[in-house]
């Protein structure tokens, strides 16, 4: 019997739960009208379509901008080193392994000194360092410049660099001991 009274009130129940929610819909409708009312949009207009000009490419004779090309240097004929000549010691060392400790005077002349595995060797203007061809043809307070051939391995081609070794100085720890 309960069942049945439980079953005969929940349809009641149901429709009034129904009837409240439709109420607060319709204030929320009536609010929001009442709000939008004074509102105006505030929206600027769009910008003028640009025409584009077509233009054309008038580089058919040029170089195609989007395939790759190998770039070669100015081939310079004759540069090669001397195969004939006498290497000279301090040839057999690369140039990053050669340290510069000093440079003294001699007859007007600057003569620098040059250390390799902790044996110390006296250079001038003409004498070869370095496993690349290196020939000296400068020496300052500071600095050997030299000019060294190197191979480009792609053309097999010769071509000059100027490299430069600098004065080594030493710490005042190391000049003590």
């Amino acid at each position: 019997m309960r069942i049945m009274r439980l079953t005969a009130l929940l349809p009641v129940t149901a429709a009034l739960l129904l009837s409240a929610c439709g109420d607060q819909q319709e204030d929320l409708r009536n609010w929001m009208a009442e709000a939008s009312k004074d509102l105006k949009p505030n929206l600027r207009p769009l910008p003028p379509i640009q025409q584009i000009v077509p233009v054309s490419y008038e580089g058919a004779g040029l170089v195609d901008p989007f395939r790759a090309a190998k770039l070669e240097p100015d081939k310079k004929s004759g540069m090669a080193p001397d195969a004939n000549r006498r290497r000279e010691p301090l040839e057999a060392y690369p140039l990053e392994s050669l340290k510069m400790v000093g440079v003294l005077m001699r007859r007007g002349q600057a003569h620098a000194i040059v250390a390799a595995d902790k044996t110390l060797h006296q250079v001038r203007v003409g004498n070869y360092l370095g496993q690349n061809y290196g020939h000296i043809t400068a020496i300052s307070e500071t600095e050997i410049t030299l000019k060294e051939l190197v191979e480009d391995i792609a053309g097999g081609e010769w071509t000059e660099r100027i490299s430069t070794l600098q004065l080594q100085e030493q710490a005042p720890q190391e000049a003590k001991k």
